[in-house]
C-alpha cells in the first residue's frame, strides 16, 4: 500500500489504492532493479472504471480547473487567521512557527500552481495556474507590508533576552522574515509602502510579458533567404519562423541566419526590458538600497556587487590565455571548414567548440547512448543514494488523475512517474514526480520544481517534502528503451541533486526547505552530482549496453571527461560575460541603452564581436529568474568542484563522507548561513582567489588518466 499526496491546507495523508500496470521489457533477462525496470518499460494501464480520481498531487479540488479558486480561496482565508493568531502571540518560538505556516499555507497552493502553469498540457489549466500565482503573489505582497504583521515579528527580534533563548535556525528564520518585510519597504510611511507594493505587483506582470517576448520566434519572409536552407525552419505560409538559435548546425549560413533573425531587435520587448529594470531600480532605491544588485545579493555567499565583480574580474584575469588559445583553436577550425568565410563569429561558438572535441576524442554521443537507457541511469542514481545515504528510490503508479499528463502512442503509456524516497532507518523521506519525457507544449527546459516543503508540523509530524523533475527526453521505441546522451545523462543527475537536497533536507521550518537557500549556494548539490555522472567508479556501477550487458569501456569515460576541458576557458568566459551583462542591468542606472551596454561588455568580457541589429539580451530570459544572480552558477561550480576535490574525488562512494555531506550542507536548507555550510564541509573559509582557482585548475588536463587510457 502506498499513499496518494494530499497537499491542501487541512487535508491528512489518507491510503489510496494504486492501480499497477502491465509492463513491456526490451530484454528477456534483466539485472535491473524495480526502479530501472520502472524506467525501462513501457507500462500499459489496465482500466480501472471504479478508481476514483484523487485530483492533481492528490489534492481532490484539483480534479478540474474550477479548484484553483476554491483551493486558493481556503488558503486565503486560512491566511488570514494565521495573521490574527501571529498578531497576538507572545514572543518566542511560537511566532515564527505561526509566521512559517503562514508561509507554508501560501506556498503550497502557489508553488503547486507554478508547476502547473508551465507543465501541464491543457491550456485551460495553465491559464487557471497563472491566475493562482497571481493572486498568491499579491496576497504577500500585501503581507510583506503589513505593519501590525511586522510589529509582531519585531517584537521577538527586540527581546534580546527570549532571542538567546531559541535555536540557531529559528533566529536565522525570525531574521529571514524580517528581512522579506524590509525589503518590501515595512519602515517607510503608508504612501511609500503602497508604492511598494504598486512596483511588485508591476513587476509581477513585467516578468511574465519578458519571459513571453524572449520565447516568441521571429519570423520572415521565405523568399529573403535561400531555398536550400528553409526546410531548417517552420513554415507559416510564405514566412518562416526562426524559434532559436540553431546552434549546432552544421551549416554555417544556417547559424546566421537563425543569430539574424532570432536576435533581431523587438521594440516592445526593448520597452518592456527598460521597464522591468527601472521599476526593480525604483523598488531597491525605496527601500533603503544603493541599487537592486545590492537588494538581491543580501544574504548570498557573494554579498555584494563589488564581490561579485571582483570574482568576474579574477576570473576573467587567470582565463585571459587560456581563451585567446581557444578562440584561436576554433578560428583554424573554421578556415579548415569554411576558407572563403573565416573569420570567428559568435554563432560559431558552440558548433566549432564541439567540433573540435569530437575531432580529438572521437565522443560522438550515439556510440554512448546504448550504455546509457534511461532506466539503467535510475539505477545508477538508486545505487548511488544508497551507497552515500542509505536513501533507496521506490517506483510508484499513480492514482487516476493525480498526474498532469498520461501520454498514449498507439498502444504505448507514458506516465509521470512518482518515486518514494525512503531511508533505510528515517523511513519515507517524500517524493520525486519524474516527468522526463518530451511531449507537444512542454518546454524544452530541465527544471526542478518545489510542490511542498518540508517541515515540522504542529502534531510532531514531518510534513514530507514533494518536487517535481521536469526533462525533455526522447520516447522509448518499440525496439529499444529511452536511450540518453551523456549531456542528458548528466542533466539527469544534475536535477536529481536539487531534488536529493529537497529530500535530505529535515529543517524545521519550510521556510528554508531543501533549494530555499541562497541562489549562489543552491547549485552546489546539483552541480556536484555532475562530478559522480563522470566518474568512473560511478558511473561503471551502472553503464551496461542495453543489448549485451557489456559495461561501458574506462578509455570512453576518459575521453569524454577530457573532451570537457576543450575550449572550457571560452565556455566559462562567455559566463562571466553573461553573468557581467546581468550586474550591469541591475547595477546603479547607466545614461546609455541595454544595447550599448552589451556591446561593451561583450567586447570587455567575451571578446567575438558583437553583431549590429541584434540584440541578444532580449533572449536573456534569466533576467527575470535570476537577476543579478546569473554569476551564481560559476560560483556555486567552484564550490562544488573544491567540496569534489577534497571530500568525494579519493572515494566517490564513501558512506561516511556522504553523511558528513548530507550533515554539514544538505540537511540545512536555507537555515544556515551559505558560506557557515560551506566553510564547515571544507574545514576552512575559501577566499574568492580560491574559487577562481577551483574553476580554472578544472580546463587542466589529467595527465594520469590519458596515461592509463593509452595503455589501455
Amino acid at each position: 500500500m502506498t499513499v496518494a499526496l494530499h497537499i491542501c491546507a487541512g487535508l491528512p495523508w489518507q491510503p489510496a489504492n494504486r492501480c499497477w500496470a502491465a509492463v513491456r521489457l526490451w530484454r528477456k533477462v534483466t539485472t535491473w532493479s524495480a526502479v530501472g525496470a520502472a524506467f525501462n518499460s513501457n507500462p500499459v494501464r489496465r482500466l480501472d472504471l471504479l478508481q476514483r480520481h484523487v485530483g492533481l498531487f492528490g489534492v481532490p479540488e484539483l480534479s478540474s480547473t474550477e479548484g484553483f479558486e476554491r483551493v486558493q480561496r481556503r488558503a486565503l482565508l486560512e491566511a488570514e487567521q494565521l495573521v490574527a493568531k501571529a498578531c497576538r502571540t507572545a514572543p518566542g518560538a511560537s511566532t515564527v512557527e505561526v509566521f512559517d505556516k503562514l508561509s507554508d499555507t501560501l506556498c503550497r497552493v502557489a508553488d503547486l500552481a507554478d508547476f502547473i502553469k508551465v507543465a501541464h498540457p491543457d491550456p485551460e489549466y495553465r491559464e487557471a495556474g497563472e491566475k493562482t500565482c497571481i493572486k498568491i503573489g499579491t496576497a504577500v505582497e500585501k503581507l510583506n507590508t503589513n505593519v501590525e504583521l511586522c510589529r509582531s515579528l519585531k517584537n521577538l527580534l527586540d527581546n534580546q533576552e527570549v532571542m538567546d533563548q531559541l535555536d540557531p535556525e529559528t533566529r536565522r528564520v525570525a531574521e529571514l522574515f524580517m528581512f522579506d518585510f524590509e525589503i518590501s519597504g515595512i519602515h517607510l510611511d503608508e504612501e511609500q509602502r503602497k508604492e511598494a507594493v504598486d512596483l511588485n505587483v508591476k513587476l509581477l506582470d513585467l516578468n511574465n510579458q519578458f519571459l513571453m517576448g524572449c520565447h516568441m520566434p521571429n519570423r520572415i519572409d521565405g523568399r529573403a533567404l535561400p531555398t536550400h536552407i528553409h526546410h531548417h525552419f517552420t513554415s507559416e505560409g510564405n514566412y518562416l519562423q526562426i524559434g532559436g538559435l540553431h546552434a549546432d548546425s552544421p551549416d554555417d549560413v544556417v547559424r546566421e541566419v537563425a543569430y539574424r533573425i532570432f536576435l533581431y531587435p523587438n521594440r516592445d520587448l526593448m520597452d518592456i526590458l527598460d521597464q522591468l529594470l527601472s521599476c526593480r531600480n525604483k523598488l531597491a532605491r525605496l527601500v533603503g538600497y544603493e541599487s537592486y544588485a545590492h537588494r538581491a545579493l543580501r544574504g548570498t555567499m557573494a554579498k555584494n556587487p563589488d564581490n561579485v565583480m571582483n570574482f568576474l574580474q579574477l576570473l576573467t584575469d587567470k582565463l585571459k590565455d587560456r581563451t585567446e588559445k581557444d578562440f584561436k583553436m576554433m578560428k583554424d577550425m573554421k578556415c579548415k571548414l569554411n576558407p572563403r568565410n573565416p573569420d570567428l563569429m559568435p554563432w560559431d561558438h558552440s558548433y566549432l567548440s564541439g567540433v573540435i572535441r569530437a575531432e580529438r576524442f572521437n565522443i560522438e554521443p550515439s556510440l554512448y547512448s546504448p550504455y546509457f537507457s534511461l532506466g539503467s541511469c535510475m539505477d545508477g542514481l538508486n545505487a548511488l543514494f544508497t551507497q552515500l545515504y542509505g536513501v533507496s528510490l521506490l517506483a510508484e503508479q499513480p492514482s487516476a488523475g493525480e498526474v498532469w499528463s498520461e501520454d498514449v502512442l498507439s498502444d504505448l503509456l507514458f506516465l509521470i512517474r512518482p518515486q518514494a524516497v525512503v531511508h533505510e532507518t528515517e523511513g519515507l523521506l517524500g517524493y520525486i514526480y519524474c516527468d522526463f519525457f518530451i511531449r507537444p507544449d512542454k518546454p524544452h527546459q530541465d527544471c526542478h520544481f518545489t510542490v511542498r516543503g518540508g517541515r515540522m508540523q504542529d502534531d510532531g509530524r514531518y510534513q514530507l517534502p514533494v518536487v517535481a523533475l521536469m526533462l525533455s527526453l526522447p520516447r522509448p521505441g518499440r525496439d529499444a528503451p529511452t536511450l540518453l546522451t551523456p549531456a542528458m545523462m548528466e542533466n539527469l543527475f544534475h536535477e536529481m541533486g536539487h531534488a536529493m537536497h529537497s529530500m535530505l533536507g529535515r529543517t524545521r521550518y519550510q521556510h528554508v526547505t531543501g533549494t530555499r537557500c541562497a541562489t549562489d549556494f543552491a547549485e552546489v548539490p546539483s552541480i556536484l552530482m555532475e562530478y559522480f555522472a563522470t566518474d568512473y567508479r560511478v558511473i561503471s556501477q551502472f553503464a551496461r549496453d542495453y543489448q549485451t550487458g557489456q559495461p561501458l569501456p574506462q578509455s570512453m569515460v576518459t575521453r569524454l571527461c577530457e573532451s570537457k576541458k576543450v575550449c572550457g576557458a571560452a565556455d566559462t568566459q562567455l559566463q562571466v560575460f553573461y553573468a557581467a551583462l546581468d550586474q550591469a542591468y541591475h547595477g546603479k542606472p547607466q545614461s546609455r541603452s541595454t544595447t550599448d551596454i552589451l556591446i561593451d561588455l561583450q567586447q570587455k568580457y567575451y571578446g567575438l564581436p558583437c553583431v549590429p541589429n541584434t540584440a541578444w539580451h532580449l533572449r536573456f530570459s534569466h533576467l527575470v529568474g535570476y537577476g543579478a544572480k546569473y554569476y551564481s552558477y560559476l560560483m556555486s561550480r567552484a564550490v562544488a568542484s573544491m567540496v569534489w576535490r577534497q571530500c568525494f574525488q579519493k572515494d566517490p562512494l564513501n558512506r561516511d563522507t556522504g553523511e558528513r555531506y548530507r550533515r554539514e550542507m544538505l540537511a540545512h536548507g536555507g537555515g544556515r548561513e551559505p558560506m557557515q555550510m560551506v566553510e564547515d564541509m571544507l574545514q576552512k573559509k575559501p577566499s574568492m582567489e580560491d574559487f577562481v582557482d577551483a574553476l580554472v585548475s578544472e580546463m587542466d588536463p589529467d595527465f594520469e588518466s590519458i596515461i592509463m587510457d593509452s595503455e589501455n
